[in-house]
């Protein structure tokens, strides 16, 4: 009989275990606003989407940090630049077409790492400059080489706008100001939040 109770009691654990993982399974997926494509453990996947991060989308309403423009009529619009706990900084922003024709992105936008260029395009040519810590930091990888950008935007047709992210680690806390690069973009100085 003890052996009976002990198997029973046994399945009733793990049923029980099992319904308390699920729910706090459940619980992580809902309500996190895409804090996926924050995080610097971000996967593949998150670094596989085109720009579409919904956190992109926030300030629009307020001028842009900085303007980078680019070659016919290309527009990188930064409308955000968040320090984030996990020791990386993330920059949001829109690439806009303000020319009249429909524009193939330049392939050095993507850099010209083998690391980077094998995954296909992407932002990857990124980087931040820290003129007070004398640093350059580069876009942040995930664990299969991946860079953690906005990646397989080609062209961008007249009048479009796509959002786009990048992942970088972050500079000290007291570095605030540092300079934008994106090949074939001009440079602009962004301020740090968080």
């Amino acid at each position: 009989m003890s052996v009976r109770f002990t198997a029973k009691a046994r399945r009733g654990m793990v049923a029980l275990a099992v319904a308390a993982g699920l729910a706090v399974g459940a619980a992580g997926c809902g309500g996190g606003g895409g804090g996926d494509a924050k995080s610097p453990k971000a996967s593949a996947s998150a670094s596989k989407s085109s720009g579409s991060n919904t956190s992109a989308q926030e300030g629009q309403s307020e001028a842009p940090l900085a303007e980078l423009k680019g070659t016919d009529g290309l527009l990188l619009q930064v409308t955000s630049a968040q320090r984030d706990s996990g020791g990386f900084v993330t920059v949001n922003g829109d690439i806009k077409n303000d020319g009249a024709n429909s524009v193939v992105i330049p392939a050095q936008v993507s850099g010209d790492e083998t690391e980077i260029t094998k995954h296909g395009f992407s932002l990857g040519g990124a980087t931040l400059v820290d003129s007070k810590g004398k640093k350059r930091y580069y876009v942040l990888r995930d664990t299969e080489g991946r860079p953690l950008t906005s990646t397989g935007i080609t062209n961008v047709d007249a009048g479009q706008t796509i959002p786009v992210f990048m992942q970088f680690p972050a500079p000290p806390a007291d570095t605030t100001d540092v300079t934008l690069q994106l090949p074939t973009f001009s440079s602009g100085t962004i301020k740090i939040s968080g």
